[in-house]
């Protein structure tokens, strides 16, 4: 789940896996698999963010991925 801000300030948590299309033109509407469309102020690429971030949430406890930050090879 991501939360995001509507244009009336107020947030709204919204299931990743929901989101069939972020399009941006003077704001971003993001539509729902359910048809149903959210104007929100994040941009595509905050939103895309939110969405890698909660990803690798949701997967980290299956993978052992390297924290990248920490690693003394780069």
């Amino acid at each position: 789940m991501i939360t995001l801000t509507k244009i009336d300030n107020s947030l709204v948590t919204v299931n990743a896996d929901e989101i069939e299309i972020v399009e941006t033109f003077h704001d971003t509407t993001v539509s729902l698999k359910s048809g149903k469309k959210l104007i929100v102020q994040e941009s595509a690429d905050d939103i895309i963010a939110k969405v890698i971030y909660y990803r690798q949430l949701c997967f980290s406890n299956y993978f052992d991925v390297p924290d990248i930050k920490s690693s003394s090879s780069l």
